[in-house]
């Protein structure tokens, strides 16, 4: 989908927004990336996390009223706007660390290709994950230190989860083959994924949280993945609509 028409020649692609604003371009193909090519799946995704966050919004708003509901969501309470800027400006800052990291290793072209319906999957992304992980597999009720334990090891599996280099699809067709991969691009980017978990975690549960709402989590996750998303478009990753 990404290449529609451009390896036969019949169709030139149209140009990336790095190349219409003169930044350089990645010289490496889109990646076989089953996702980017199913927009189906990408509604599908978005459409779960609107829904889910729904629920989660009428839970705040029966918190907010007064009777809130004995099952709600995690994090259905209210939080002070400043945790919203806080966290909003730490998970960008956190992606420029990323991207300047990336520059100076020399790796930045060696970026996964996206198509732009993926920006639906990556705002998803930022409520469902956080439902998740900030929301359920956290341990609250058994002291600081249980807390701080479980804050780093959901980290660390949060980082794995989304951790991309020990997998490889190969051609279409093919089995897909596991490889653990520790180049320099590989690490630092296992490192900045755990770092944004911590993060989150500490958005969720830092004194300018004293309820200790999900709120702040949905936005700095959300200004994460859109930060990730421009930087990606800047430096033409960004390949086509779908």
């Amino acid at each position: 989908w990404a290449n529609l028409g451009g390896e036969s020649g019949k169709i030139k692609p149209a140009p990336t927004l790095a190349a219409q604003i003169g930044l350089p371009e990645s010289s490496d193909p889109p990646e076989n990336n089953p996702m980017s090519e199913s927009p189906l799946f990408v509604l599908l995704i978005f459409g779960g996390a609107l829904y889910l966050f729904k629920l989660w919004w009428d839970d705040y708003k029966a918190w907010k009223s007064g009777n809130p509901n004995e099952r709600a969501l995690p994090g259905a309470t209210g939080v002070p706007s400043l945790a919203l800027w806080i966290g909003a400006i730490g998970a960008v800052f956190l992606v420029l660390v990323e991207t300047g990291g990336e520059l100076a290793l020399g790796v930045s072209g060696e970026q996964t290709n996206i198509t732009a319906i993926m920006l639906l999957a990556f705002l998803g992304a930022g409520i469902i994950e956080e439902l998740v992980f900030r929301g359920y597999l956290v341990v609250t009720n058994k002291g600081r230190t249980a807390l701080i334990l479980s804050v780093v090891g959901f980290s660390l599996l949060f980082a794995l989860a989304h951790y991309q280099y020990y997998t490889d699809f190969g051609s279409p067709g093919e089995e897909t083959r596991f490889a653990l991969v520790l180049d320099p691009k590989s690490l630092w980017s296992l490192l900045l994924l755990f770092l944004n978990s911590l993060w989150f975690y500490t958005v969720r549960f830092f004194k300018w949280n004293p309820r200790q709402s999900l709120l702040p989590c949905f936005v700095a996750h959300i200004s994460s993945n859109l930060a990730v998303f421009v930087v990606k478009a800047l430096q033409g990753h960004v390949t086509a609509l779908f």
